[in-house]
């Protein structure tokens, strides 16, 4: 597993296609792809959305192990998310909740990650792994 992440409209996608020889057509839309498609693509741009969606269709919560069940299944998988934990709290529960959850999440997924880059205006920074 590998994880770009940044902020909103940095360059992340792109950024991650560079770094790991992905097309766009490699990537799922976590947005509205079909949830199951997580376990066979070979990349997955908006995880936070994805997560979102699973909250929404689940209604309830997620374990954060639910990263140890996509390695499992996926262990190759790119993941592009956005970064959620900055600006102004949310006011509505729901929201707050899901920000934090897609953060735990996030976090257990670069635990397991072999590399994760943070982009900023375009530019890939490794944090962990083999730089590129």
């Amino acid at each position: 597993m590998k994880m770009v992440i940044g902020g909103a409209f940095q360059g992340k996608t792109k950024a991650a296609g560079k770094l790991f020889g992905l097309n766009i057509s490699d990537f799922a839309d976590g947005e509205t792809c079909p949830l199951e498609e997580i376990y066979e693509c070979r990349a997955l741009f908006h995880f936070h959305l994805y997560i979102r969606r699973l909250l929404e269709t689940e209604k309830k919560d997620i374990p954060e192990n639910f990263v140890e069940k996509l390695f499992s299944k996926n262990p190759d998988i790119v993941l592009v998310t956005t970064e959620l934990g900055y600006g102004i709290v949310p006011m509505d529960p729901f929201d707050r909740f899901y920000r934090e959850k897609v953060g735990r999440i996030c976090c257990h997924a670069a635990q397991k990650a072999s590399e994760v880059y943070r982009v900023a205006a375009g530019i890939p920074v490794c944090i962990k792994g083999e730089q590129i």
